[in-house]
This record gives structure tokens, sequence and C-alpha cells, in this order.
């Protein structure tokens, strides 16, 4: 058992539990506050995140500072990471697409996941977007139905999901992407309440 964040990010490095490792550039291990109240869980790392080995700082990650920013919380208190560690992807000309992982890929990740939770003990974990709510809170969910409701844990903490924020990148056009934006900072804010609300 590795008992802090860096022994689990040094020993996920060189995990083989499934075979994206030998597409992946590096493992994408999670960031942030060792003691954060808030942790963020994604769904795998993109194409910047694969090549910079750090999560969220791709196209979605500037989409999901700006809705923290809007919500009032600070990104630096804030645990990131990814449901998946690795990148899936599939070829397009030179450009590496996104590739959803499936259940074997999201069980094979689960206990990093599942480390980095009990060693950050957050009081609040948000999924982003259908791959992380599911591998949290079973493959029944749906985050369209169910975005903003709170599942109480066993360890204190509660699990809630709104959607990932590469979702409102591929909106249709200004006004939906606004409204998007819009819908997602409000769970973003609901979420920073139930902080604030911990400590009343």
């Amino acid at each position: 058992m590795h008992d802090s964040l860096q022994q689990v990010r040094i020993a996920a490095a060189d995990c083989r539990a499934c075979d994206l490792w030998k597409t992946g550039t590096q493992t994408v291990f999670g960031e942030g506050s060792e003691s954060a109240d808030l942790m963020l869980v994604g769904e795998q790392p993109g194409d910047k995140e694969d090549l910079s080995g750090r999560p969220f700082v791709g196209p979605a990650g500037r989409i999901l500072d700006r809705g923290l920013q809007e919500a009032g919380i600070d990104r630096s208190i804030v645990y990131v990471t990814n449901a998946v560690k690795h990148f899936k992807w599939e070829a397009r000309g030179k450009r590496r697409l996104h590739k959803r992982p499936d259940a074997a890929e999201i069980s094979a990740c689960r206990p990093w996941l599942d480390r980095e939770i009990e060693l950050v003990q957050p009081r609040v974990v948000v999924c982003l977007g259908a791959t992380a709510a599911q591998a949290l809170l079973g493959r029944a969910f749906k985050v369209t139905r169910q975005r903003g409701e709170l599942f109480p844990q066993a360890a204190g903490h509660v699990i809630t999901a709104t959607v990932h924020p590469s979702s409102i990148l591929r909106a249709s056009d200004p006004a939906s992407r606004e409204a998007e934006m819009a819908a997602f900072t409000q769970d973003l804010r609901l979420v920073s309440k139930q902080l604030r609300a911990h400590y009343a």
C-alpha cells in the first residue's frame, strides 16, 4: 500500500493494467492540493495533457478554469484528476483524436482513483462527464438526468456530477456554448455552496 500521493504517482507511472500505456506518452496522474476539500474527476487526459503529463491543461482545462473562477472556487486548492490515466486516441491524419475508454480500461484504472480519494480525503468529489460519473456511481448513472444530485458515501464525502468541459466546446453554436457554460458554472456554484455549508 502506498502511503503518499507521491508514492502512488510514481507507482502509477509504471502501470500496465491495461494496454493504454502502449499508445499513451505517459501516465497523467492527478495534481493539486493534497488535502483538498474538492476533488474534480474527469474522463481521461487529452492530447495536450498526454504530452505535458498534467491534467486539464488543454482547451477543456481553460473551460474548467473559467467555470471555477466564475463559481468563486480557487483551482489552486482543488485536486484534479481523471478516471483513466492514459490518453486513448485514434489517428485522424496527423491529429490524435480522443476515443472513449471502455469498461475494462476504466476498471483497470479504478484502484489509482480510489487511492487518490483515500489519501486526499475530499469532502466533495465532482465527476466531470459520464465516464467519470459511471466509474464512481455505476453504469446506470445518467449525467443528463442526475447532474447536481448529491450521493453521500460511506467514507464521509459526497459525490456529484456535471458535464465534462469538453462538451461545452462541442456545442453547435456560440449561444448554445454560452448556455452550456452558464449551466456548468451553476453546477460548480452549488458545489461551492455545499463546501461552505460544511463549515457554517
